[in-house]
């Protein structure tokens, strides 16, 4: 960057001695051009982002053919509640604890082909999966598709941060939609080719892992290019980054921001792994109508994450999240005690509720510690999956001792913790 501008100054300093007007205008194409560039980095760069909230949906609706495939895979190797819950954390674990490791790794060396490597990992896994006759075959291919998802997480998160343009809350609720959106096809895709057939049809979804990785390659192109303006940048520029609060307020505020995900995905982790179960057994329904159901609360966490974003950017990131955890409350305690019809009616509710908190408390959390974006995302998103695996162990065995409904009366009460959000600082100041 250097030798360009003594090479510009050079023949600038020419120009201007041969022809003085024309050297003018000389310097001010010069000067556009670096406000073109500087333009860029502050403009939301939607088509980026609509890649990632594609590449989100695609990675989401495979990594949801796990718990979907659940009755199935229950069924086929004579598995109890427990063993269930037993696979759930072995994904979980995968999909968590490795999260905070990769975001870490990728703030000091960042690759712009980690997407389609971790897309890789997961359609390993889904094959594997597809044929596993055992157990510890089935534990080994969940953890396959968890590692994929530990990498895709933090790595698209930070990126989806580069291309906000300053729209934080808006990009990430972008983000967010695609991953819940897949995530509810998923029960349907299982539901249509996998439940009426054979659990192999599962192999299936590898087209879908290559459609992915196709599109991950053009968002790589141009994370490739963002990379090299801001490695000159830094070249050129000596920029300190300054959390908006002291360390130790920070810290105090990120367990706060923990506990709220602990309450969250607690009850989050109830539906997702057992609702299936509940119906069927509660509602005496299908396998296959059980899904539709499943399908019923997942829409709404979608609808949920795409208004919570701009909404924070709007109102205040504090305010949404307070709004959406405590107001899940009412819906979730009412729940259990209803027929078909209102469970599905509260279930909705419920989830476009819940799910409004996850963009803002995200974005919250960049916020806190805006230079290490892969350790924050990666840190949140494996906390909540981690949270979500212990919790189906958990309840799994609470289910196989008292029954699949008591879960639910005993889960009603976790939104009521998000109360705590009280006390977070209101960073919109």
């Amino acid at each position: 960057m250097k030798r360009a501008e003594l090479f510009f100054n050079f023949i600038h300093l020419h120009l201007h001695l041969e022809n003085p007007s024309f050297s003018c205008s000389f310097a001010r194409l010069f000067k556009m051009k670096q406000i073109s560039a500087q333009q860029q980095i502050n403009t939301t760069a939607f088509h980026i982002l609509a890649a990632l909230s594609v590449s989100h949906c695609m990675n989401d609706a495979l990594q949801s053919i796990v718990s979907a495939s659940y009755p199935i895979i229950k069924d086929e190797l004579q598995l109890t509640f427990q063993q269930i819950g037993l696979i759930t954390l072995t994904y979980q674990i995968s999909a968590s604890v490795f999260q905070p490791i990769v975001g870490l790794y990728f703030d000091k060396r960042p690759s712009t082909w980690s997407l389609p490597v971790g897309m890789t990992f997961t359609l390993m896994g889904l094959i594997s999966l597809a044929f596993a006759t055992t157990l510890t075959w089935m534990l080994f291919s969940v953890f396959l598709v968890g590692m994929g998802s530990s990498t895709f997480h933090p790595e698209a998160s930070r990126l989806t941060y580069l291309a906000s343009g300053g729209k934080r809350g808006l990009a990430q609720s972008v983000f967010q939609v695609g991953g819940n959106l897949g995530g509810s096809l998923g029960p349907l895709m299982v539901a249509a080719i996998v439940a009426p057939y054979a659990r192999s049809n599962i192999a299936y979804f590898s087209i879908l892992s290559f459609i992915a990785i196709v599109v991950m390659f053009f968002i790589s192109r141009w994370y490739k290019t963002r990379l090299q303006y801001i490695f000159r940048q830094k070249a050129t520029v000596k920029r300190h980054v300054r959390p908006p609060l002291p360390l130790g307020k920070t810290i105090f505020t990120i367990l706060i921001l923990l506990i709220l995900i602990f309450s969250k995905y607690v009850y989050m982790a109830s539906l997702t792994s057992y609702y299936t179960f509940y119906v069927i057994e509660k509602f005496d329904v299908t396998v296959q109508h059980s899904q539709i159901y499943l399908f019923v609360f997942l829409i709404a966490t979608a609808i949920g994450t795409l208004i919570g974003g701009p909404l924070g950017d709007k109102i205040g990131r504090k305010y949404v999240i307070w709004l959406s955890i405590v107001g899940a409350a009412p819906f979730a305690l009412m729940m259990p005690h209803v027929d078909l019809a209102w469970t599905a009616t509260l279930s909705f509710c419920t989830g476009l509720m819940l799910s409004s908190a996850f963009p803002a408390i995200l974005v919250y959390a960049q916020e806190l510690l805006p230079y290490k974006l892969g350790l924050v995302s990666g840190l949140f998103f494996g906390f909540a999956f981690g949270v979500a695996g212990i919790a189906s162990a958990i309840l799994g065995k609470l289910a196989d001792i008292h029954g699949i409904e008591a879960i639910y009366n005993i889960c009603a009460y976790m939104p009521l913790i998000g109360l705590i959000a009280f006390l977070l600082p209101n960073l919109k100041k």
